[in-house]
């Protein structure tokens, strides 16, 4: 592929992975607040998604750079991706099993904050090693975590929105536990979107 045919194509992955952030921060971000884990500030609540404007396009830019970094890092790390089944449809079970997490942390009841913090813990290791099972995509998504929970963290601090019963530094304490799986999500289906650029180097050559 020439210069012009890879940056062509990064920058539509990139707008692809940008657009499923944003489509799962509708969503995800809406669990939320239906189930009062989140408040944003009422002057940033957007009245027809209530949702900060802001969200949106802070998930989606995380999206695209976490999709985009994950195949880099894994030809950097020289990481076998074939030893776990790559196609839509396995790309699709991610999705369903992310979701899932995320709706396990704002529908299911828990007795306290630790249960909800190593189930989810468990279900979001237990993602990584049946969709994944990298060093890349458990370097990567733990970074996230903590960059993410990080970031957020420094969010609720100066009052932008806040946590309903927040257990860990302004925060949930299960926080990182989705920012893992999202990583992992992402990363997965920006290497299958990548597979699309090896596929057309290798008819080329």
């Amino acid at each position: 592929m020439t210069v012009t045919q890879t940056l062509r194509s990064l920058i539509l992955r990139g707008a692809l992975l940008f657009a499923v952030g944003v489509v799962f921060a509708f969503v995800l971000n809406l669990l939320q607040i239906q189930r009062n884990v989140t408040k944003f500030s009422s002057d940033l609540i957007d009245n027809l998604f209530k949702s900060a404007w802001w969200v949106p396009p802070s998930c989606g830019t995380a999206a695209a750079v976490t999709g985009l970094l994950h195949p880099m890092f894994d030809k950097l790390l020289g990481e076998n991706t074939k030893q776990v089944e790559r196609e839509w449809a396995n790309v699709m079970k991610i999705i369903a099993v992310f979701i899932g997490i995320n709706y396990a942390s704002a529908k299911i009841e828990y007795s306290n904050n630790l249960q909800l913090s190593l189930t989810l813990a468990a279900m979001s290791i237990g993602l990584w090693w049946l969709f994944d099972r990298s060093r890349s995509g458990f370097g990567l998504g733990v970074g996230i975590a903590v960059l993410a929970t990080l970031v957020t963290q420094l969010l609720v601090y100066y009052g932008v929105y806040m946590y309903t019963e927040p257990d860990f530094l302004y925060v949930r304490s299960w926080l990182p536990c989705i920012f893992f799986s999202g990583g992992v999500t992402m990363g997965n289906i920006g290497r299958q979107l990548a597979m699309y650029d090896y596929s057309d180097k290798e008819h080329t050559d």
